[in-house]
């Protein structure tokens, strides 16, 4: 399979236009989507394969489920700054940002300089972005040390207070994946997070009574005891 048309018609196969209304309870924009769920857009990228041209020329539909498997079958190693730069440029909605990032920006080599750089900028998604990116890499990237994480504490303190909800939720689940990789790390994200929390601003507040409200929760410790366990024991 390796044109447009072709991919088009299978998410047809798979809409379901009664479902676009539950979506847009959560925040999700309905307009140029056609209601295809995200399993049944894996199935479809994974029958396609990579194909890095065909995925720059789904994004250009605008479709969001188009958009959504572009993002599944781009190779990151083809991904130029200039395409990354066009596709975050032209996100509208939260699900489609975190899907591009965890599919194909956390695996380019640019990633890290995308986070310094869009989270400075004010585009909502674009800063979204930038945050959704700390918490996969925090989420998937099991090799990388701590130092790795730890230099992205002060994009979370500085934005920490931008009130749009897309930025905020990312702000928190940023710092919140930070400290659940391991008990060095919860420690320092808690204490970001106490920091956070003294700043004169509601939404700082939130970020941060919410991130500490999980990691130091029971179930995140006692996991994080586990895992601290389990890398003694094998090591």
């Amino acid at each position: 399979m390796s044109s447009v048309e072709e991919v088009l018609d299978l998410l047809k196969t798979k809409a379901k236009s009664d479902q676009l209304e539950g979506m847009a309870k959560f925040g999700i924009v309905t307009e140029q989507r056609m209601g295809v769920s995200v399993p049944d857009m894996r199935k479809i990228a994974k029958k396609v394969g990579k194909n890095h041209p065909l995925a720059l020329a789904l994004w250009e539909t605008g479709i969001l489920e188009a958009r959504i498997v572009a993002g599944m079958i781009a190779n990151p190693e083809e991904l130029t700054e200039e395409q990354m730069e066009a596709w975050v440029g032209g996100i509208n909605s939260w699900d489609v940002c975190d899907q591009v990032c965890m599919n194909l920006f956390e695996k380019s080599p640019l990633a890290q300089r995308k986070i310094f750089e869009w989270s400075q900028r004010e585009e909502e998604f674009v800063k979204r972005a930038a945050f959704a990116l700390i918490a996969y890499l925090a989420w998937h990237d099991k090799e990388a040390g701590d130092e790795a994480f730890t230099q992205y504490f002060p994009l979370i303190q500085r934005e920490a207070t931008d009130p749009r909800n897309f930025v905020k939720k990312a702000v928190n689940w940023a710092l919140r994946n930070i400290g659940k990789r391991n008990l060095h790390l919860n420690k320092a994200a808690i204490e970001v997070a106490k920091e956070i929390r003294e700043i004169d601003d509601k939404t700082a507040r939130w970020v941060a009574n919410n991130a500490i409200k999980e990691l130091e929760s029971e179930k995140v410790q006692e996991k994080l005891q586990e895992k601290t366990a389990q890398r003694s024991l094998s090591g």
